[in-house]
């Protein structure tokens, strides 16, 4: 596990934006991490997926290192920001832009503005 531990903590600081899926980003495998991965994608974030299904190591280790007990979860420059339900709020409240702002990240803010008023 310290392997995995350790090749998690490279990813997270290697990679301005992180997402730990079930799939990866072209072929989710399950409805959460398709969301996410779909809201990332749509708004233009250039991300590294990680599929935690490829190594039961490293899908324990991401749920013991944020001590968050569900995949996906989503890392921004070394922070994690949380999973689905908690990315979809800050999505549509508009968090989710101020955060990216804030930390330097590319996006599209047409497409976030189309993804708001889609869900007003």
């Amino acid at each position: 596990m310290t392997d995995a531990l350790t090749a998690i903590r490279d990813t997270i600081e290697k990679n301005d934006v992180v997402l730990y899926m079930k799939g990866t980003k072209e072929m989710p495998k399950c409805g959460f991490s398709s969301r996410v991965a779909g809201v990332l994608n749509f708004m233009g974030v250039s991300f590294k997926d990680v599929d935690v299904l490829a190594d039961p190591e490293v899908r324990q280790g991401i749920k013991d290192l944020s001590d968050w007990p569900t995949i996906p979860q989503l890392y921004v420059k070394g922070e994690f920001v949380g999973g689905c339900d908690i990315v979809t709020e800050m999505t549509l409240s508009g968090e989710l832009d101020a955060l990216f702002d804030a930390k330097g990240i590319g996006y599209s803010k047409d497409a976030a503005a189309k993804i708001r008023e889609a869900n007003a």
